[in-house]
């Protein structure tokens, strides 16, 4: 049987999957990578240990694979997306540490290019924001802060890459220096309209074009990874940034379809098509895939809590000893009882967007107990999650026919109804929730030829769950409008305080 070797690199973690032609997972390899916190704000990882770690996972799940029997044809790859590597063409030695999506220490070098008003500017071309999140200011860091960098780079002696870039020159030994849109989308220095790399937004962040890989079909030849490396020689057919690759490996690749993927935050896209949509509510432009892996476009937000929330209550309250506790309280409640929790520890973004505003518990009676803290808090993901949607429906006129969902947080089947009920549209929840590596996999298959497309694909794939709207609209309003009033409350307490 025919099947592909997916490589998901994560910010803690590379995960190795063998995925058959089925889309079953027939063999598994997974290992932690350092974490390194040189300042306060400063998040790094070792580029070399993240290539060792992904390598030896990899050749790990083939071996494992191959005596399973898999005729294993390619490699997927998807990757946590805006951590950036500059490394040395010659020797390929990386000049620093990986500077990670997380990190903030290029903060005030975004506050001075805002200052200087050049945000509408870089938002027309990119889809972003001037943020530290994104590749480009961490470049211009490194080319700034190591010696001789910026000589050296513009003399044509260095390599910039996210970390999909990375793995595939190491995996080529130096043969492919290329990334894809999704990832490209990411750095500040591609132009999502002309879908191709900025020369004017290269020159803005100091960034000479000669370090910038090539910029390839998500699913097609990336070059062959070597042997000698991960156990057999094999093409490296398919990649995608981590949340691309989960709205592919969903099966949304046409306008409407959206998923949201539920972890510590959780992050929601909206297939748009080729229509490139601005947002009004703050929400980012970003490149995906269509049907046969080729450039499309979504919008994206970020709730920046999520399945955090039920980690404060069973953490720092003692609530909960375990998350899975959650759903039988919840259930054991026939409603709220007006009782809303707005999480809002680290602000609110999209729609809001409030850097001020704080966590809230409100509607509370002497009634109100550990079931109460505990559906609020189930809640909070959903009414976040419609809050984001909705914003995108405004931006796109895109309806939302269905959402699909990923991540920790679905296997609590409460959640996904309320969900549902919510948002009024189907909500589908896949057998198997790898799907960022499900995605990678079905980019290097259709390239591959296993699949004819991800509607081929997701065919091939077992049944997903489907939850559909329960709650009548007068009900749903009900919740909504009680929602609405606890996040004004938010609002207030940070826009009316000392």
């Amino acid at each position: 049987m025919k099947a592909l070797l997916a490589i998901d690199q994560g910010t803690t973690g590379s995960t190795c999957l063998v995925i058959d032609e089925e889309g079953h997972v027939r063999a598994r390899a997974y290992s932690e990578f350092g974490q390194h916190y040189p300042r306060p704000g400063w998040v790094e990882h070792d580029p070399e240990e993240i290539w060792r770690v992904t390598a030896q996972q990899a050749r790990e799940a083939l071996a494992a694979g191959r005596r399973e029997g898999m005729d294993v044809v390619g490699i997927g790859i998807t990757n946590q997306r805006e951590t950036t590597v500059v490394w040395e063409r010659e020797s390929g030695k990386p000049l620093h540490r990986a500077i990670v999506w997380q990190d903030r220490r290029t903060a005030a070098r975004c506050r001075e290019l805002k200052e200087q008003g050049r945000e509408p500017w870089v938002r027309e071309r990119t889809g972003l924001v001037l943020d530290p999140y994104f590749s480009g200011t961490k470049v211009e860091w490194i080319l700034e802060n190591v010696s001789l960098a910026r000589r050296r780079a513009d003399a044509g002696e260095l390599a910039f890459g996210t970390i999909d870039s990375w793995l595939i020159w190491r995996l080529t030994n130096g043969a492919s220096h290329a990334t894809e849109p999704t990832n490209a989308s990411r750095t500040l220095l591609y132009d999502v309209g002309r879908l191709a790399w900025s020369e004017e937004l290269c020159d803005l962040f100091g960034v000479p074009m000669s370090v910038l890989p090539d910029v390839r079909p998500s699913s097609g030849e990336f070059g062959i990874a070597d042997g000698a490396h991960i156990g057999m020689d094999l093409p490296i057919l398919g990649v995608a940034g981590d949340q691309q690759a989960a709205l592919f490996g969903q099966g949304c690749v046409t306008p409407g379809l959206a998923k949201n993927t539920y972890g510590t935050g959780a992050f929601l896209l909206l297939n748009t098509g080729d229509r490139r949509v601005e947002s009004k509510h703050g929400l980012l432009t970003t490149v995906s895939c269509d049907a046969s892996g080729q450039p499309a476009y979504a919008l994206e937000g970020a709730i920046f809590i999520a399945g955090a929330a039920v980690q404060w209550l069973r953490d720092a309250l003692g609530v909960v000893a375990d998350a899975s506790e959650t759903e039988a309280l919840a259930r054991s409640l026939r409603s709220n009882d007006g009782v809303y929790f707005v999480p809002a520890f680290v602000g609110l973004g999209a729609p809001h967007w409030e850097a001020e505003a704080r966590g809230m518990l409100v509607g509370l009676t002497r009634g109100s107990g550990r079931a109460h803290l505990a559906r609020a808090a189930l809640e909070s993901m959903a009414y976040a999650t419609y809050d984001v949607l909705q914003a995108m429906v405004e931006d796109s006129g895109v309806l939302a026919t269905e959402l699909a969902v990923d991540g920790g947080a679905t296997r609590n089947d409460w959640l996904v109804q309320f969900q549902a009920d919510l948002i009024g549209v189907p909500v589908r929840r896949p057998q198997i929730v790898d799907t960022t590596a499900m995605g990678a996999a079905g980019l290097a298959g259709i390239a591959a030829g296993v699949w004819r497309d991800a509607h081929a694909f997701r065919e091939a794939l077992e049944e997903p769950d489907v939850f559909s709207p329960q709650l009548d609209r007068q009900e749903r309003e009900d919740l909504l409008r009680g929602w609405r009033r606890a996040v004004d409350a938010a609002l207030a307490w940070a826009r009316h305080g000392a």
